[in-house]
């Protein structure tokens, strides 16, 4: 029993049933578990069908494992619409609910206040709102305030005709940490999309929830892929793609290929590493701070390929072709990309995966960002050893490469999947063998 609890934990594991479900539909929530439990009864239907063909046994187990998968559906169902029930009291309270930042202050922001005191049991509060200009750059003053615990619409209006706090729009980011905002709803016309824009760029990187409420035509065009707020309609900004079950698969994959690659490459990393340190001095490897997942900060390992302190007397700085700092050796290691197998350490600790945009330094983060557009919404997933971006286009030498990246890596992120990965990766493999890449 010990080994089919945990087969249940792994399969529930897959398809997102851990994930949070206050805020979604009870239908949904249900039609998950169904499917669920649909797919690890049949397994288990197979193997028990396969236990008694082997045996030679005629036995009516079959059926007892369909009288089980009712037992598990039923029971299951009961526990979660329990919890459900028990976490929407908690919610009603007070407990647990996110700090929630409406953007507007017109009809469409009214609405959804409504909406959101009515529906306690969403689990938002809503704390405060930002009001746009009539110009609506991103640029201009904007009014923001705090509403009172027991506000009311008038006491709204009023606070916008008295205006209780101004701040420019460059104090955005201390309003979302002095406010603890979680959620953030967009009510805005068209005529703020820059607005909007540079709000949701800045917001990368943080563990926000973001929507925004779709015009008519958005809706009526069906461009819009919305999820009902009460009947309310509102789109996800910047959702999760990728399948909670793919996911976990993704991980998987990462933690074996990464062993795998360890073990096979032992050789030539020995080799490698006696290379190195014949060739010049300094350290075999070589660990630099880069910005991880929603820009959490790590140490990458790589062997080393350039002289000792390269930087020392520029500064960070991007490598370049045939750039002098760079050894013989490390000339070598660098076009068959031996140099990059260290890195299965950081996959293994969880701080990269396989496929994913590369990790940047901190410093080319902070001034990249203010120069691309977007640019953290490459932090919004794992870094990577390879990606697309990296089988696609040359090593980094000016601001041009790096947008050309940036456009890969999005492309990525709004089409990641199990199968684009293995695509990256067989690609990795023939840009390895084929000594492509930016030593071509």
């Amino acid at each position: 029993m010990l080994v089919v609890t945990f087969y249940w934990l792994m399969i529930f594991v897959f398809v997102g049933l851990y994930r949070t479900w206050f805020a979604s539909s009870r239908f949904d929530e249900l039609s998950t578990l169904f499917k669920a439990s649909f797919v690890g009864i049949f397994v288990l239907f197979f193997l028990v069908f396969m236990d008694d063909a082997s045996h030679g046994v005629a036995s009516h187990s079959r059926m007892l494992i369909v009288f089980y998968w009712g037992v598990i559906f039923c029971f299951v169902s009961f526990s979660r619409l329990s919890f459900r029930a028990i976490q929407r009291s908690l919610l009603i309270k007070g407990i647990g609910c996110r700090n929630t930042l409406i953007v507007g202050m017109g009809s469409p922001a009214m609405r959804i206040y409504d909406e959101i005191k009515g529906h306690p049991g969403l689990g938002l509060t809503v704390t405060s709102f930002l009001r746009i200009n009539e110009k609506g750059s991103p640029h201009e003053s904007q009014t923001y305030f705090f509403l009172p615990e027991d506000g009311i619409k008038g006491t709204i209006i009023d606070a916008v005709t008295s205006k209780l706090l101004t701040k420019r729009n460059d104090d955005f980011e201390t309003i979302l940490e002095d406010g603890n905002i979680k959620e953030i709803v967009f009510a805005l016309d068209s005529q703020h999309d820059e607005v909007v824009v540079d709000l949701i760029a800045r917001c990368e990187g943080r563990d926000i929830g973001l929507k925004i409420v779709p015009n008519l035509y958005e809706i009526l065009s069906g461009q819009a892929r919305t999820t009902q707020l009460y009947g309310v309609p509102l789109i996800d900004i910047n959702p999760k793609l990728m399948p909670a079950w793919e996911e976990k698969a993704k991980r998987l994959m990462d933690v074996a290929v990464a062993i795998l690659i360890l073990i096979v490459s032992l050789p030539v990393v020995t080799f490698a590493a006696i290379a190195i340190k014949l060739d010049s001095r300094g350290p075999v490897f070589y660990k630099q701070e880069r910005s991880g997942l929603n820009g959490k900060p790590f140490r990458m390992i790589k062997f080393r390929s350039m002289r000792q302190d390269a930087e020392k007397g520029t500064g960070p700085v991007w490598s370049q072709k045939n750039d002098p700092r760079i050894t013989a050796v490390g000339r070598f290691i660098r076009k068959v990309r031996i140099d990059e197998i260290p890195q299965m350490w950081n996959v293994l600790k969880g701080e990269m995966s396989l496929i994913g945009p590369r990790p940047e330094r901190p410093y080319f983060v902070e001034k990249l960002s203010k120069e691309i557009p977007y640019y953290r919404r490459r932090l919004s997933v794992r870094p990577g050893v390879t990606g697309w971006a990296q089988v696609s286009h040359k090593y980094d030498e000016s601001i041009e490469d790096v947008r050309e990246k940036v456009r890969y890596d999005l492309i990525y992120i709004e089409n990641m999947s199990l199968r684009m990965d293995f695509k990256i990766m067989l690609r990795t493999v023939l840009v390895v063998l084929f000594g492509k890449g930016h030593y071509e």
